[in-house]
């Protein structure tokens, strides 16, 4: 027990090096790097093609309306369409948000 406490006050008396803050390039390159995911929707027979819309609007504020009625008329002609491609994290919450109102959607690996 004495050797623990022997060895935080050498790690405590160490000089700590100091963090430098990351460039914007550096952050974008970050980002690069980490692995991207895919938001699909699905069509269903139970949603109106208005609400998908809406429902897309509201979920993935970056989409135009445009944009919004293309993925769902995708959808409803292919079975499946792509929403967007983003980092795990984001894809996740736009999967729960479209479940919220009532759509069917996955995400996979991009």
């Amino acid at each position: 027990m004495a050797t623990f406490f022997r060895g935080w006050q050498r790690r405590s008396q160490q000089q700590l090096r100091a963090a430098s803050p990351r460039t914007e390039d550096q952050v974008q390159q970050l980002l690069r790097l980490l692995p991207k995911y895919r938001v699909i929707l699905h069509n269903d027979d139970y949603n109106s093609m208005d609400h998908v819309v809406e429902a897309l609007l509201r979920t993935v504020t970056s989409l135009s309306a445009h944009d919004a009625v293309q993925i769902m008329l995708e959808a409803h002609t292919n079975g499946q369409a792509q929403v967007i491609i983003c980092l795990k994290e984001l894809a996740e919450h736009y999967r729960e948000s479209l479940e919220r109102y009532g759509l069917t959607s996955t995400i996979e690996p991009a």
